[in-house]
């Protein structure tokens, strides 16, 4: 029997992803340039120490002549502005729900770091609903490796097997995956049509029981 449940964050809890590519479409728009796609898809679910090309310097790249602190202001303003409309994703509350009605441990394991993540859910007010809470800078490498996973296992107290991970990304669903974790992946619409290492794959969590697994 599982024994605990481990939720991505942006993307699974939060629909983060897709204001975060807006935001930087908007801007890259704004000096008429497009946003790579290629580059955009890697980010996806992975860490930020990861990441060896920043955006502005794409700009630099494509012969703009744009100023970092600016370029930085700008997208902030943004995606500031589209952040507060979002709201939790569909059935997050329900297997919350679920899980603790099933005296299951709940936990995040994120590649975004603690004042993202903290913060949302603080907002949210679900931040007291985890047992444990792991973000990008309490370990050496995020996702997709499994280092995450294994340290909210590690914090929930539950052996990897007896975990499930609820993930939308490819990188996360092979942390989860190589963490040893029951991996169910519930894809978005930026990455319905990526290859998911998964045990299982919902359209929603609404569709999910924990108690079938």
């Amino acid at each position: 029997m599982f024994e605990a449940v481990i939720f991505d964050f942006d993307g699974l809890i939060l629909e983060t992803e897709t204001p975060e590519i807006r935001s930087w479409e908007e801007v890259f728009g704004h000096y008429g340039r497009e946003y790579p796609e290629s580059y955009w898809r890697f980010l996806l679910g992975r860490g930020a120490e990861q990441v060896k090309t920043q955006p502005h310097e794409l700009l630099l790249q494509m012969g703009v002549e744009a100023d970092a602190e600016e370029v930085r202001r700008m997208r902030g303003r943004i995606l500031s502005r589209m952040l507060a409309e979002l709201e939790v994703m569909p059935g997050v509350i329900d297997r919350i729900q679920e899980a603790e009605s099933l005296g299951m441990k709940l936990g995040v394991a994120s590649s975004s770091k603690h004042p993202w993540v903290d913060g949302h859910l603080e907002r949210l007010g679900l931040l007291s609903r985890f047992h444990a809470i792991v973000c990008a800078g309490d370990v050496e490498r995020a996702k997709p490796y499994p280092d995450l996973y294994l340290l909210a296992c590690e914090r929930l107290e539950v052996e990897p097997p007896r975990a499930i991970a609820l993930e939308d990304s490819p990188n996360g669903t092979r942390a989860a995956r190589d963490a040893g974790l029951f991996v169910v992946a519930v894809p978005t619409y930026l990455t319905a049509h990526e290859d998911m290492p998964a045990d299982l794959v919902v359209s929603s969590l609404e569709d999910l029981r924990l108690s079938s697994l």
